[in-house]
């Protein structure tokens, strides 16, 4: 799944707005009891990151 992370106030600017992808274990999403979400970001690193600051981005229709 690909995300677009929003950030907040205290995150670093470098990361703010950036393309990731969810870290999957046994094909899943590998989510925190407190909503957080494990995430690679373009450039390789990889967070723990708040869930609700995440955006899913939608494939464009008829496109693979």
């Amino acid at each position: 799944m690909e995300y677009f992370y929003l950030g907040d106030r205290f995150t670093d600017e470098l990361l703010k707005k950036q393309q990731c992808n969810a870290v999957r274990r046994n094909n899943k999403c590998i989510r925190g009891r407190n909503g957080s979400m494990l995430v690679q970001f373009e450039n390789g690193r990889q967070m723990v990151v708040v869930g609700r600051l995440l955006r899913k981005i939608v494939p464009a229709p008829g496109g693979h």
